[in-house]
């Protein structure tokens, strides 16, 4: 099932994050992530032709994220927009994090 069609699920804790094979193994469902501080966090920075086309991206996501419930760390400037995803209940990756990642491609066309 394509990760875009799925929503992201209410996290309550207590569920072991996934381990490097695990997301390594779905890195492949949303392409240009990375894995960062060690295998626990999903990284990606798009590129804009100008600041206003950043923050309207910016603004997409936080859009999405108020609508899956599930709340990046974003970074922006001229340019550029850097969107880290990880599950913070359990310090580590979920498939909620990859959904996530793969609803921000596609916001980014």
């Amino acid at each position: 099932m394509d990760l875009t069609s799925k929503t992201c699920t209410p996290c309550q804790g207590g569920v072991e994050p996934m381990s490097r094979p695990e997301a390594e193994g779905m890195l492949g469902e949303v392409p240009g992530w990375e894995l960062v501080r060690d295998a626990t966090r999903l990284e990606r920075t798009f590129r804009f032709r100008n600041f206003v086309e950043a923050n309207r991206f910016v603004d997409s996501v936080g859009e999405l994220a108020e609508a899956e419930g599930h709340h990046p760390d974003i970074t922006f400037g001229w340019g550029y927009a850097t969107v880290q995803i990880w599950t913070h209940k359990i310090g580590g990756l979920h498939e909620n994090d990859f959904i996530f990642a793969a609803k921000t491609n596609a916001l980014a066309g």
